[in-house]
């Protein structure tokens, strides 16, 4: 199963991490989640700047921080950054 979290804390929150801890073993586990803090901006999209994705060695190298909000995100992930559309997103 391939599952895809994104969240509106940023790339580096606690509750992130926690979760990709508590998944990876049973889950092939991408991370895609705003380079900064974004909170209660879960469904605005970014419109007005271009879109940059940069792989992290967060999360054993299977992570990419994005300079959008959480919906930005898993678009940018489902559409252009992963090879197979994931089963989950979370």
């Amino acid at each position: 199963m391939k599952i895809l979290l994104t969240n509106d804390d940023s790339i580096r929150a606690e509750g992130l991490a926690a979760l990709w801890s508590a998944l990876k073993d049973i889950a092939d586990v991408v991370v895609v989640a705003p380079d900064r803090e974004r909170s209660a901006t879960g469904h605005g999209i970014t419109m007005d700047v271009p879109l940059r994705a940069e792989k992290t060695s967060l999360f054993d190298g299977q992570g990419w921080m994005v300079n959008g909000t959480p919906a930005d995100c898993v678009k940018l992930a489902v559409n252009c950054l992963l090879k197979e559309k994931p089963d989950l997103v979370i």
